[in-house]
């Protein structure tokens, strides 16, 4: 990762980000301690205190809001160093976490689970552990975005070597909200995941933002940063879909997606006119059409960011930037179709028809009274339409102004006003120049413009399997055997000695071997010795990743002289899995004020002495009943055939096999 010590604008806005969401988690106990001494007492004079107390911790949240959205509409921070001239694009922040200590938790596990000696692992914890706190600060390209997928790799092997469905290893993990800096705390790895999945959207949309969008290599890559993001965003809307925090909730990331396809459908009009706009019928015709897409999309942008429960936590700054958006593409497109009517009239050389079938392509009707062929031949509805489309490009000008200049955050962006300005007054002076005496006659309203592109903009979705990874708890041994979901006794030392150069037994399946076919009455069996045995080890060499012949090698020393083995016995080979479920914990405030106040640092075996709280995300089968939306995994049929499924890291990235 990054240095975290280094003062680059980015690194500073995080790390105030860090230090409001602290201030927001003390600002949140308080106000949970506020509400639960209000119920408690029946004291006038105490609950009118409370009552003002409660009024102030409150006006202090909101405060704190404010500046956590100041850092969110920072976007000045995260644009390209080169001077330019195009309205800024809104990248996401990181989310923050704590440091989490995964040492004696997976040592522990180790011991009782795996029965093996916890200290040699110790390497690989640390590793872990270093991986995770460079996820903190990743670099801005595509070496942070790779890191980011190698920890979320990583997770699906530690969630299947070490986090049994049936119950917590005494890991919690702790982010904190992107928009709302409230702090989420739980023991389920799927919080980290889902965590880190954000993050990975999100640097990709800082690398969209720092591309330079003076240069074509440059617009092309932020396209393909923000459609990535989208894709990200969207895998995790539909691989975790009751998540406990509001900024990875459905509707938000389904607002967040179309964000990003919004911003990557600018930089394709950015493109298109990158070498410049000719003043040509059919190449303005072009280019109407796709910056009303732009301006449509932008819509729909900043219709979606004031639905609820959106519009309670996305950033005010955030929405107004969509509609100003909006009405400035709108206008453009507006002002382009009236340079078409007011620059380009019909010739003798012209294509006739291919203009009428461009033209009659822009409007799904045009106005009463008026017909597209006849406005291509006479002059004067020619220029009364191209006066009516400057006027309404003067009034969607008029309104982004003003929404700009009503937006604290939006009114102190330089480039903004500069670029929304220069928009309008080149609008006044095309109609100016088309301003007659007998303005007042012309009683046109300008028809809505059909948006259209070519180039059409969709998510692209995560490439997890590009990015190599290898298990940090290799030695552990395969995972289709070795993982926290299956029991196993104590490893058992058996000593083989020579029976005419028998064995007694057979060998069967990949790594580990397993025995196969033992012969009741041979010395292996009477010392120990059972069917169905893995074998871990031979004469003290780790053989759990040997195929059979291998191990058969090993054994042929068996001729000469004794030799010991170490076998381990499945214990749940017949038993039923239970099945999973989530639920989503409704009255997100409360429970989020009521976790913080419990989770104080430090006392954190006090904690699990409190009275048992429903979780945000429950597991058992005791809610499956009475949860609207619940998705169970199917469980294991006692008695079913022995047919183990490899496991991978990907396993939990199935969708049926999603534990969301």
């Amino acid at each position: 990762g990054c240095n975290p010590l280094a003062e680059t604008g980015r690194s500073k806005l995080q790390n105030q980000r860090a230090v409001l969401n602290q201030q927001i988690l003390r600002a949140v106990r308080m106000r949970a301690g506020a509400e639960n001494l209000l119920r408690a007492t029946t004291n006038n004079k105490v609950r009118e205190q409370v009552l003002l107390e409660l009024s102030f911790v409150n006006s202090d949240l909101q405060i704190l809001k404010e500046e956590l959205e100041g850092l969110n509409i920072s976007v000045e921070v995260y644009q390209n160093a080169e001077e330019t001239f195009s309205i800024p694009l809104v990248p996401l922040g990181l989310k923050e976490t704590k440091d989490v200590d995964f040492t004696l938790p997976l040592k522990d596990f180790i011991l009782e689970h795996y029965s093996e000696d916890s200290s040699e692992y110790e390497d690989e914890i640390a590793d872990l552990m270093d991986l995770r706190q460079a996820c903190r600060t990743p670099s801005r390209d595509e070496a942070g975005i790779e890191m980011l997928i190698s920890y979320f790799l990583q997770l699906g092997y530690v969630e299947n070597r070490f986090f049994p469905p049936t119950r917590h290893i005494g890991v919690l993990f702790t982010w904190y909200d992107s928009f709302t800096g409230v702090p989420v705390c739980q023991q389920n790895l799927l919080l980290e995941k889902a965590s880190v999945l954000f993050n990975i959207g999100a640097l990709y949309t800082q690398i969209g933002t720092r591309c330079n969008r003076q240069t074509q290599a440059g617009l092309e890559n932020a396209v393909d940063a923000f459609q990535k993001a989208a894709g990200v965003l969207s895998y995790l809307k539909e691989t975790f879909t009751h998540t406990p925090s509001y900024d990875m909730s459905p509707a938000m990331l389904n607002v967040l997606v179309k964000m990003m396809l919004a911003q990557a459908q600018e930089c394709v009009f950015e493109q298109i006119g990158l070498s410049g706009i000719r003043n040509e019928f059919f190449t303005l015709v072009k280019m109407t059409q796709e910056v009303a897409k732009v301006g449509e999309v932008y819509m729909l942008v900043n219709t979606a960011m004031n639905q609820e429960p959106v519009k309670e936590n996305i950033p005010y700054s955030w929405s107004k930037l969509a509609q100003i958006k909006s009405d400035h593409y709108k206008a453009l497109a507006h002002y382009f179709i009236a340079t078409i009517l007011c620059d380009h009239e019909l010739q003798p050389s012209d294509d006739k028809d291919q203009q009428e079938k461009a033209l009659s392509q822009l409007y799904e009707h045009v106005p009463e009274g008026l017909m597209v062929p006849a406005i291509l031949k006479d002059k004067v509805q020619r220029k009364q339409l191209g006066k009516a489309h400057l006027r309404k490009a003067i009034v969607y000008h008029e309104e982004a102004l003003r929404v700009c200049g009503l937006c604290k955050k939006l009114r102190n962006i330089e480039v903004l006003q500069e670029v929304l300005t220069a928009a309008h007054k080149r609008s006044l002076l095309k109609y100016a120049q088309q301003e007659t005496e007998d303005d007042f006659l012309s009683l046109i309203q300008a028809p809505d413009i059909l948006p259209k592109t070519e180039h059409k903009i969709e998510t692209i979705a995560p490439q997890f399997s590009k990015v190599k990874v290898k298990d940090f708890f290799h030695k552990l041994g395969p995972l289709t055997v070795f993982s926290a979901k299956q029991r196993w006794t104590a490893p058992r030392t058996i000593r083989l000695h020579p029976e005419a150069g028998e064995l007694g037994f057979s060998l069967k399946g990949g790594s580990p071997v397993q025995v196969y076919c033992l012969d009741p009455v041979c010395s292996a069996a009477s010392a120990g010795l059972k069917e169905g045995d893995y074998i871990v080890s031979v004469d003290g060499t780790d053989c759990k990743w040997l195929g059979v012949n291998e191990v058969l090698e090993k054994l042929k020393s068996v001729e000469k002289q004794p030799l010991e083995i170490d076998v381990i016995s499945c214990q749940d080979t017949a038993a039923s899995l239970h099945s999973k479920s989530a639920t989503y914990s409704m009255g997100m405030q409360k429970t989020y004020s009521l976790i913080c106040l419990a989770m104080d640092e430090g006392k954190i075996d006090q904690t699990k002495k409190a009275p048992l709280k429903l979780p945000f995300l429950s597991w058992g089968t005791k809610n499956r009943q009475k949860a609207a939306s619940t998705l169970c995994l199917p469980s294991a049929v006692a008695g079913s055939s022995q047919i183990k499924k490899k496991l991978s890291p990907f396993t939990l990235l199935n969708t049926e096999s999603s534990l969301y």
